[in-house]
């Protein structure tokens, strides 16, 4: 049996793969795929060990022509990841909020997204749950590292994680939407509208497309922890040791700096509103022009604020475990214990505020007057626990299914273009733009059925679960 193991790095730090071809008599294996991840695999069995090994050196040669070297597996280190130190106050809040249910995920948890069907919790080990809004588990994802944040695009949920791989979780099993490769560990992510945002350790602040071809990037010589990114359809704002900001979105020129009291270690948007949350025991709001509106005082450093619709009522959470709520101008309302951790992420949603903590929970809080006037008497629900049952976890393609017959569906090619490999859709009524498909999972030249595509403006986003076509 003879291996060869080649890998390649972009010097700007944009793709990091490895490519290894093995010959084992008249047998041809194919591995290839971005480093740190298993990869996909072909195989093929020829007449002859001599035609399985002159496959073999074209393909190997074929690499080596686009600057593919050897290497020895496992010697390059995966990215490195940054975990936020947290260190909690054991300074407790006596009264606490009402809960009305919670969820224990196993592991500190910093994603967070709620909509009308589902509430989702995404945490350091890769695992990602969906709930009902009353608490019943419906959904596990595990994606191969540590979960940073999860947002929403529309109507397609992702997961960005510590792999610098940002998850597509909207259909039955993820896959590879985005991948970032730099070199700082990434922090913060955020997609609108195809557009990624990503801030990282080193201050940096970076945009990509639905290609992941990178289309900006700000590193700032003075700053660091880019722990706040938002995105809208104007700009890309920004959060780190400096203060916050805004790039243009489609250039990347710096529109507005403004200091904060204390780092930023939190983001929000709402309407024509920034949030930034900071180390100095502050949410501060700011103009999407760059103006500073007003502050909202806490006990303790900031580890995550929300607002309810409008910026009505705006909240927060500390890291002794506090949850607070303040009126738009700044008044505090109440402040209580969260009951299970400090929050590292919030929503609200139709009167209830959602929390993932370090202590890994997913919980519900009865935002409402009613609930909240009682429980600052002391008065709380009995809080419901929802049991972690036994349920298959969805994990993201590393092969296709192979078929012979599209049926109804819509077929897709795989082109070089410019040295990149492009997926489009073949056949008339699409136009001629790109599909977002896993790039890990790309062979020039093959071909794939999705059951549809959606225009996501400029761009073609899958409907079901790609399958390789081979007829």
């Amino acid at each position: 049996m003879e291996r060869t193991y080649l890998e390649y790095s972009d010097p700007h730090g944009a793709e990091h793969k490895f490519y290894e071809v093995t010959v084992d008599g008249s047998d041809l294996t194919i591995r290839y795929g971005r480093i740190g991840s298993e990869g996909q695999q072909q195989a093929k069995t020829f007449p002859t060990p001599e035609q399985a090994t002159a496959e073999a050196a074209k393909k190997i040669a074929e690499k080596r022509r686009k600057k593919y070297e050897d290497a020895v597996q496992g010697v390059r280190q995966k990215r490195t990841v940054v975990r936020r130190e947290i260190t909690e106050s054991r300074v407790t809040v006596k009264k606490t909020a009402p809960l009305l249910w919670r969820f224990n995920s196993g592991a500190t948890a910093f994603g967070i997204f709620v909509d009308a069907q589902q509430a989702w919790v995404g945490n350091e080990d890769g695992e990602v749950y969906a709930l009902t809004l009353d608490g019943e588990l419906n959904l596990k994802f595990k994606l191969p590292d540590g979960v940073k944040c999860l947002v929403r695009d529309g109507q397609w949920t992702f997961a960005g994680c510590d792999d610098g791989n940002v998850y597509d979780l909207s259909g039955k099993l993820p896959f590879v939407a985005y991948e970032v490769d730099s070199q700082a560990a990434l922090l913060w992510l955020d997609v609108y509208q195809g557009i990624l945002g990503a801030g990282d350790v080193q201050g940096g602040v970076y945009a990509f497309d639905a290609e992941s071809d990178q289309q900006w990037g700000n590193v700032s010589g003075e700053a660091d922890g880019t722990w706040m990114v938002r995105v809208d359809d104007v700009g890309v704002y920004y959060g780190h040791s400096e203060g916050v900001g805004m790039f243009d979105r489609a250039s990347g020129l710096a529109l507005w700096e403004c200091k904060t009291r204390g780092d930023v270690l939190f983001g929000w948007q709402e309407g024509a509103s920034v949030y930034a949350g900071t180390s100095a025991g502050l949410v501060q709001r700011f103009s999407k022009a760059g103006q500073h509106e007003a502050d909202y005082q806490c006990d303790g450093g900031i580890l995550s604020c929300a607002t309810s619709g409008g910026g009505q009522f705006v909240f927060a959470g500390d890291s002794a475990g506090a949850v607070y709520c303040f009126t738009a101008d700044g008044t505090r309302l109440w402040k209580l214990g969260s009951g299970c951790g400090s929050a590292l992420s919030m929503q609200y949603f139709q009167e209830r505020l959602y929390l993932v903590t370090t202590t890994g929970f997913l919980a519900a809080v009865d935002a409402s007057a009613e609930a909240i006037a009682s429980a600052q008497q002391g008065v709380t629900p009995q809080v419901r626990d929802v049991k972690l049952a036994l349920m298959e976890a969805r994990a993201p393609q590393t092969t296709l299914p192979i078929i012979t017959d599209a049926g109804g569906g819509t077929v897709l090619l795989c082109v070089r273009e410019g040295g990149k490999l492009r997926v489009r859709a073949v056949g008339e009524g699409y136009l001629a733009w790109n599909v977002q498909f896993p790039r890990d999972l790309r062979e020039e030249g093959a071909r794939y059925v999705v059951d549809g595509l959606l225009d996501a403006g400029g761009f073609y986003r899958v409907v079901g679960e790609p399958r390789r076509l081979n007829n």
